[in-house]
């Protein structure tokens, strides 16, 4: 853990300032001004390489927009987990001890820690995006409060992947056709569920995934509409079913020492910076949703990632009904015995009532 950060200062990368103007960033935040803040150097390990919203949002925040906007005062080192050669399981543990000041990841990669940050996004509970926020909006309290208890954390804010949907390479004509098929998944979750559907779950990292799709090592695989455009999925695969298992929410976050101990003018600063991150992380990843669907179908608009020949399989209202019966009768029972009694309480009264489903606690 200690040679992390120089391999973080060799990792950095050049900004662009064209990915920076997508959402119009570079935009001025009312509060502190640059003048009230000393100088200030964050070390950041931001997300996935790739994708869209690390891309053209998280690392033109960092390394254009927050210099330029703090006149400077405040410069930053970044450096996205998988250039370092990290592990997303590896990064809250990294935070928690002060490796880094900020850093973000796929919060179901984490829940192995703890098993509650998983809870709005759990397979099959948010049919769609607008469920997806208001459910991170009910659980984000419980996810700063376990962060900042058990990790020396502070959360800073949850915003989506394109949703999760399932790529293979053999003819699919709907859910019923997962069954007695591979499957590569990434999260426990997501397990329950393939296997409630007949399948057989495989664990991959990301970047491993379109070499085991080409060996023939599974036959479909489950990822964000654009991440596995832009990641080269559409070249491996065919068939495209497009029924959102999940959102691959993320998190924003930072060390809570680090955070207490900056000047409260750069806190007030960051806080301001962060809530506009989120409107724009949201907002893209709704435009990232539909334009993997439409790059890998080769319709357009496809501004955000290439265009692949894929055949879209359209998914029915049997197909959405499924999910949900199994995420009601499989994913929640399963993921409340790991997070317990209590979890499964809160979760009841918060994302439980935007979802319109609960979990009985008297089988816990």
């Amino acid at each position: 853990m200690m040679n992390t950060y120089p391999t973080m200062r060799r990792a950095l990368g050049a900004p662009s300032l064209a990915a920076a103007l997508i959402l119009g960033a570079l935009a001025p935040v009312a509060g502190s001004s640059a003048q009230d803040m000393p100088e200030t150097k964050l070390r950041v390990i931001g997300g996935y390489s790739t994708l869209v919203q690390t891309q053209h949002v998280e690392k033109p925040f960092w390394l254009e927009e927050i210099p330029a906007d703090s006149g400077n005062k405040i410069t930053v080192e970044y450096a996205s987990y998988d250039v370092m050669g990290l592990q997303e399981q590896q990064l809250l543990r990294l935070t928690a001890s002060g490796v880094a000041d900020f850093a973000s990841t796929d919060i179901v990669k984490v829940a192995g820690d703890e098993p509650a940050f998983e809870g709005c996004d759990l397979t099959g509970i948010s049919p769609d995006l607008e469920t997806a926020h208001k459910a991170c909006k009910a659980w984000a309290p419980e996810v700063s409060r376990i962060m900042e208890q058990k990790f020396n954390t502070k959360l800073l804010g949850l915003a989506p992947n394109p949703g999760l949907i399932f790529w293979c390479r053999p003819e699919i004509r709907g859910l019923q056709d997962i069954k007695g098929k591979k499957v590569r998944v990434n999260s426990r979750t997501m397990s329950d569920m393939v296997v409630a559907l007949g399948g057989s779950p495989v664990t991959t990292p990301f970047g491993e995934v379109v070499p085991a799709l080409q060996r023939g090592v599974f036959d479909c695989a489950i990822t964000g509409s654009l991440a596995g455009n832009t990641a080269g999925w559409g070249e491996v695969t065919k068939f495209l079913l497009p029924v959102p298992i999940n959102w691959s929410i993320y998190y924003q976050s930072v060390n809570l020492k680090s955070w207490n101990n900056f000047d409260p003018a750069v806190r007030e600063y960051l806080t301001k910076k962060f809530e506009s991150l989120d409107e724009r992380l949201w907002a893209i990843g709704a435009k990232a949703n539909q334009e993997g669907i439409d790059c890998n179908t080769g319709k357009d608009p496809c501004t955000l990632g290439r265009k692949e020949a894929m055949t879209l399989v359209p998914p029915t209202d049997a197909d959405k009904a499924l999910i949900k019966k199994i995420a009601q009768e499989v994913v929640l029972p399963q993921w409340a015995k790991r997070c317990g009694k209590e979890c499964a309480g809160r979760w009841n009264e918060t994302v439980g009532k935007v979802v319109g489903m609960q979990i009985d606690l008297s089988k816990l």
